[in-house]
């Protein structure tokens, strides 16, 4: 028996190897892909992979097929096929694909369409906001530094575009430029650990190359581009993570967890006529030390929804945060509200808040204070932490953090005290301006706290029970004004396309 499988193996291994070396032929003949680096934990079974090359093709023309006949019409395909010019078809799937980024495709397509229409700050309610950034920043460096042309690599565009990671840049390279490479994001990973049953944990590095290594290794040379979508749209609407639609999937007879559930319901039923002769269920010849193999049991209940696997979900940590808002009077009347900006990295890179600091102390003399002297940092002052007026809590959750605002306001009497000239760490922003800026949610919940607080008091002052304190009424005709935003606002215009992709001729004359 064991010589029996030795030579299964050694065949398998043969097959592969063909397999491996027409891909690498094909690839010769068109623009270079990166190298990915080997890695030891790439499993010595071929029961994860692809050995047979018919197969491998075979998969290729059922996928294709259906991609063809059922796929959806969207913006940014429909863009890819007819845009001849390479510069905007390229920029066009750039923007896709960053907008794609942990955002549904139906939420996507109307901002899409009005971004590539308009080109402007358009980006507030999509979430995510150092996505936008980084396109900007990028759009810059194609303007300014690479004369107008868009990277045509995958290399390139790895290297020259902020925010292009591994995957961004090989769907823009396949999608718009025709390169002879995979694609794995979270679709396409849910779709090769259930056709290989890849069990371990999908996020460790020895699947993660695996992953790679299958998509490159099944990609088709001709229409790479359409293949990979077609994987995505394959893991978006049939091989979804919960209810599976396996009846309707178009390369369900090469699936191996598929497979595996047919079987165990023959199994069952078999078992219930008393039958002996049932099916062998194939699994990988080295379970148990298989770098790619689940390391908790099959669960019946579950199906081909075994895999993948997942680590735990870490439970949020706690947070509290002081955070003030601050307002002076404006130059038109109504209120202007002090705003600074977060750091470029971390958690809401980029964004404007009110000044806030982390809690530290229980203590409410301690946590005043702290609070009044960052006030004080911001805008070089001293005030005194007795012009701080408590108006409530807010929460707000991340994905890994439970954050709670602990909200204050400071009314400033005097302008002529924060006349300070704003810096790129700092502003003040008129009413309709905070609502234009780029902003988070939890400051969004932060401002209606606030208005609630204000309207409260609104209603004890006139039904005589306590006077309103004075500087948290907000004058509310400014909103109904239209304030031409600065480029701090969030509201700076970004060129037009055909702007975009012009040759810089003053840059190189």
């Amino acid at each position: 028996m064991s010589r029996l499988r030795s030579a299964v193996v050694k065949g398998k291994k043969g097959r592969l190897e063909t397999v491996e070396t027409t891909i690498r032929t094909r690839k010769k003949s068109k623009a270079p892909v990166k190298e990915e680096p080997t890695t030891s934990s790439f499993p010595p079974s071929l029961y994860h992979t692809f050995s047979d090359p018919a197969e491998v093709v075979f998969l290729r023309s059922h996928l294709l097929r259906w991609y063809d006949k059922d796929k959806r019409e969207l913006p940014w395909r429909t863009l890819a096929l007819t845009e001849s010019d390479i510069n905007i078809r390229t920029y066009a799937v750039w923007v896709s694909e960053i907008m794609l980024q942990q955002t549904q495709v139906a939420t996507v397509k109307d901002y899409y369409n009005r971004w590539m229409k308009e080109v402007n700050q358009m980006w507030a309610g999509l979430g995510y906001y150092s996505r936008g950034r980084r396109l900007h920043e990028g759009a810059q460096k194609v303007v300014l530094e690479l004369k107008g042309q868009m990277p045509q690599t995958v290399d390139d565009l790895l290297k020259q575009l902020p925010g292009v990671g591994r995957y961004t840049a090989s769907a823009i390279g396949s999608i718009a430029l025709g390169q002879v490479t995979g694609a794995v994001d979270g679709n396409v990973i849910r779709v090769l650990c259930r056709l290989r049953a890849i069990g371990a944990d999908s996020s460790s590095p020895a699947v993660t190359e695996a992953l790679w290594r299958l998509a490159n290794l099944l990609v088709d040379p001709e229409r790479s581009g359409d293949f990979n979508q077609a994987m995505m749209e394959l893991g978006a609407r049939v091989c979804t993570p919960k209810g599976p639609l396996c009846s309707q999937c178009p390369v369900q007879s090469h699936c191996r967890s598929y497979h595996r559930v047919h079987v165990k319901q023959e199994q069952s039923a078999k078992e219930l006529l008393g039958k002996l002769d049932m099916p062998d269920i194939e699994d990988c010849m080295n379970s148990g030390t298989c770098s790619l193999c689940p390391s908790e049991p099959w669960d019946d209940q579950l199906g081909v929804q075994n895999f993948p696997r997942k680590p735990p979900k870490k439970a949020p940590r706690a947070e509290r945060t002081l955070t003030c808002v601050v307002t002076r009077p404006g130059e038109a009347g109504g209120e202007e509200y002090l705003l600074v900006q977060r750091p470029n990295k971390g958690l809401l890179a980029g964004l404007w808040e009110f000044p806030s600091v982390l809690l530290q102390e229980d203590n409410e003399v301690k946590q005043k204070r702290a609070l009044c002297e960052e006030v004080n940092r911001v805008l070089r002052s001293c005030f005194n932490e007795h012009l701080l007026q408590y108006v409530g809590e807010v929460v707000h959750i991340f994905s890994h953090i439970h954050q709670t605002y602990v909200v204050y306001s400071m009314r400033l009497k005097d302008r002529a005290v924060t006349q300070q000239t704003p810096t790129e760490k700092r502003q003040w922003l008129t009413r309709p301006g905070l609502q234009e800026a780029a902003v988070s949610t939890g400051l969004k919940k932060i401002v209606k706290l606030f208005d609630t607080a204000d309207s409260l008091k609104d209603k004890n002052s006139k039904d005589g029970k306590r006077q309103k304190p004075e500087g948290l009424k907000h004058d509310r005709s400014q909103k109904t004004k239209k304030s031409r935003p600065t480029a701090a606002d969030g509201g700076g215009r970004q060129l037009s396309l055909s702007s975009f992709f012009k040759t810089v001729k003053e840059e190189s004359s």
